[in-house]
């Protein structure tokens, strides 16, 4: 795709000297390479700012180890934005092994290593070195997720606010767009940044709790008490999810070291025509071509020929952290904004008439859950659908279905696919439109991926997860519609191996159901405890946040290893790991030759050996597996031979007979 360098903003002093611009407002730093489409943060933040009227300049993946290419930039005149980029720079660089990634999908060419380790410290620290006393502001999902004092899985610790250990000024939480236009706003006025202490959807620290310009403030556990009491860490956990919604939410206050985090109530999402705005802005929908010579960024290929249609979600599984960034209340775009971005990319040369997916952060919510959300807020007692969906949810998808024929109608489109998560419980509740049946006759290119995680009862209900029957509800429905339609379809499930309540049993449980139906998963993620979900919280603390109650956790690489074997069981390579899994949780039926049997035997000496023994149980056997014969050896230890129920050589004494 050829661009051009002058539809981007600038990104060196060479590009400002060329627009003739002898200042400039904010400078956006980032761990991502720079990609002017809306679904990266960096893009839809300086494209914000710019509508308002603000020069903005991008710096993209700087040289960590000095501020010279901060200093290149010149000095901004009201602050300094930083970002990670569009996921956790930890996360970025590690698999859940913590071993480091061979590729970042981010970054031209694909090369790791091009940002550092907690981007937003020490990206923040350069800033300041930089450009002494100038505002430093930062957001994105790495600040937003580690806001609170937060369980860190790479140092397997507790970790402050990255608020305190970065030194910024201000740091906003969720989709940024109201808070950072408000702030750019007041600065431009001369006001200390200091003093902006009142926008929602934004954190600061303070010297003392009465600082909150917010009432009914709500105090959290201290830093200390949640980095050395593991009760404390899952209480505040689940306060600081309870209080993510921008109705009921309240301030939130949690000491650190003598001085206080105030977390403001979150913002109002944008709705309607605000969104609309959003996603109307210029976007090039591109990288930029500073990084073709590079290889190109291949983080594009996913989403250049995707479309955005909404925000929140309300299904609120425990291991996602979409409760703590975008809150539950979900808004979504208008059919015209979404058509004008689908005719838009009618105009691209390399369109060839798929729009890859139309969704977001759950493809079929385009309303709130009930009517009530917008006025009283998500329930603050519950969850939409989790166990089951609230009597009070209103499931209609007929906006969506029809947002998807006018899609399809458009001259030029051949396919739009469906590629983003569905939510399957709610579309089951949904009899008041077709939507079913049309993505299955239209919207799947064979394969369609949906999220069941795991089948055991006690790993779904950690998980805010539907049952297995549910589950089963579904497929048997989706293979039912696909015959009518004459199409010859499948389920790709996304399944989770190790997480916390998932025992060996349940995985075992889980392969058995694979056997079962005949499923054969190539997509099986371990569990990642990333900051500031619930699933992490129980992680570390082995605790349920919802209720302190005990929760198995798997700890050890060999567990790990094992429960993910499991659900790999056909493959070669994990026949060992099979076998060991199956022989301690007790399941040495499963191996075999028999139609349910998970894995041929025999199972080596080493790894039978590791069978768990009943209680109590004496073991009588040689290495050989021969009985051996104990009463010889009792004997010549001067033993008495007999054995009663009152232990070895103890003889219970004779009844005497009466006369």
């Amino acid at each position: 795709m050829q661009v051009d360098r002058y539809d981007f903003l600038p990104v060196s002093r060479q590009d400002m000297a060329d627009r003739d611009w002898y200042y400039y407002d904010f400078l956006l730093v980032t761990g991502d390479a720079y990609v002017d489409h809306p679904s990266f943060g960096t893009a839809v933040i300086s494209r914000v700012l710019e509508k308002h009227g603000f020069r903005v300049a991008v710096l993209s993946q700087p040289d960590f180890h000095s501020a010279a290419d901060f200093e290149a930039m010149g000095r901004p005149r009201f602050g300094v934005l930083i970002n990670a980029g569009n996921i956790d720079s930890m996360v970025a660089h590690y698999s859940v092994a913590r071993r480091r990634r061979e590729k970042d999908a981010y970054t031209p060419g694909g090369v790791p290593g091009r940002r550092p380790d907690r981007a937003v410290i020490v990206y923040s620290g350069l800033a300041r070195q930089a450009f002494p006393g100038l505002p430093v502001v930062i957001g994105g999902i790495e600040a937003s997720l580690r806001r609170f004092a937060h369980y860190d899985y790479w140092d397997d610790r507790v970790r402050r606010s990255v608020l305190v250990d970065s030194g910024a000024d201000l740091l906003i939480y969720g989709m940024g767009e109201r808070p950072i236009v408000e702030i750019a706003r007041r600065l431009k006025k001369g006001e200390s940044i200091g003093s902006i202490r009142d926008v929602r959807g934004t954190c600061f620290m303070a010297s003392g709790p009465d600082e909150c310009a917010f009432e009914n403030a709500v105090v959290l556990p201290s830093f200390e008490a949640v980095s050395t009491d593991k009760k404390c860490y899952a209480a505040a956990a689940f306060a600081e999810q309870n209080e993510q919604d921008f109705v009921r939410g309240r301030a939130l206050i949690q000491p650190h070291d003598g001085r206080f985090l105030v977390q403001n109530p979150p913002v109002r999402p944008l709705e309607g025509k605000e969104l609309d705005a959003v996603f109307d802005l210029p976007y090039v929908r591109w990288y930029h071509p500073d990084y073709e010579a590079q290889g190109g960024v291949d983080a594009i290929k996913e989403v250049q020929f995707s479309i955005i249609h909404n925000r929140g979600c309300f299904g609120s599984c425990n291991f996602c952290a979409l409760a703590l960034h975008q809150g539950r209340y979900v808004t979504s775009r208008s059919h015209e904004s979404v058509l004008r971005e689908a005719e838009k990319m009618l105009c691209n040369p390399d369109f060839k008439g798929y729009i890859h997916d139309v969704g977001g952060p759950t493809a079929n919510f385009r309303r709130p859950a009930c009517k009530k959300q917008a006025a009283a807020g998500a329930c603050a007692d519950r969850q939409c659908l989790f166990p089951t969906p609230c009597p009070a949810l209103d499931a209609d998808e007929s906006d969506y279905l029809t947002l998807l024929r006018r899609l399809r109608a458009l001259p030029g489109v051949k396919k739009v696919f469906i590629r983003s998560g569905i939510r399957f419980d709610y579309m089951l509740r949904d009899k008041k439109s077709e939507f079913f049946r049309e993505l299955v006759q239209y919207h799947v290119g064979g394969q369609l991926k949906v999220a069941p995680e795991h089948i055991a009862p006690n790993v779904l209900a950690a998980m805010g997860k539907p049952f297995a029957d549910v589950y089963e509800r579904f497929c048997n429905r989706f293979y039912e519609l696909s015959a009518e339609c004459g199409k010859e379809q499948y389920l790709v499930p996304y399944l989770m191996s190790s997480h916390p309540g998932s025992r060996l049993e349940d995985a075992v449980e889980l392969a058995v159901y694979l056997k079962k139906h005949h499923m054969s998963p190539e997509q099986v993620q371990d569990f990642y405890p990333t900051p500031g979900t619930l699933s992490t919280a129980m992680y570390y603390t082995g605790l349920d946040p919802r209720s302190l109650k005990p929760v198995f956790v798997a700890r050890t690489p060999e567990e790990k290893a094992m429960q993910r074997a499991l659900l790999q069981f056909r493959s070669p390579k994990n026949r060992e790991l099979v076998l060991r899994a199956l022989v301690l949780a007790g399941r040495e039926d499963l191996i075999g030759s028999g139609p349910g049997c998970l894995v041929r035997g025999p199972v080596p000496a080493h790894i039978h050996a590791l069978a768990p023994r009943k209680p109590g149980r004496q073991e009588n056997r040689r290495p050989d597996g021969r009985k051996t014969d104990r009463r010889p050896a009792r004997r010549e230890a001067g033993e008495p031979a007999g054995r009663q129920k009152g232990g070895f050589g103890k003889r219970k004494p004779r009844r005497e007979r009466r006369p």
